[in-house]
């Protein structure tokens, strides 16, 4: 048994409803104040969701530099943690909330991406003629 493939015309294409994408916060080169623990907790709640690397200056004065992709809130600081990865390393780390002294955002790798940009490259594309076109990601740099 085989599947079958939905083919769309472009008038179908141009047909279906876009909806609006999730408007980020301008977090790109900022530092949050991070005087009290639910300032803390909110700027790591905004790398949580940044789409790019925030360099985490710890109390110790060790600086990493990390994507975060994951975060549990805890009872404390203590009991609390973020997941990243690091350039550097081939695995990915976990810090506690109590140890970080400083977050500053760093570039933002999707600002200035849109969906509709993208459609209208793929548009033009097609009508020029091009052949196997497909979604594939910039690079980064």
């Amino acid at each position: 048994m085989t599947a079958e493939v939905q083919k769309y015309t472009r008038e179908q294409i141009e047909a279906l409803e876009l909806a609006p994408g999730f408007e980020h916060e301008q977090l790109e080169g900022s530092v949050p104040s991070l005087a009290t623990d639910e300032d803390l907790k909110n700027a790591l709640e905004k790398a949580f969701d940044f789409r790019g690397d925030v360099t985490i200056t710890l109390k110790s004065g060790e600086k990493i530099e990390a994507y975060i992709f994951n975060r549990s809130t805890g009872a404390t600081l203590a009991d609390s943690w973020v997941q990243y990865f690091a350039p550097n390393a081939p695995d990915k780390r976990k810090i506690a909330y109590d140890q970080i002294a400083r977050l500053e955002f760093g570039k933002d790798r999707a600002a200035g991406k849109h969906w509709e940009d993208w459609v209208k490259a793929w548009n033009e594309k097609k009508a020029a003629g091009e052949k196997n076109i497909g979604l594939h990601p910039d690079a980064l740099e």
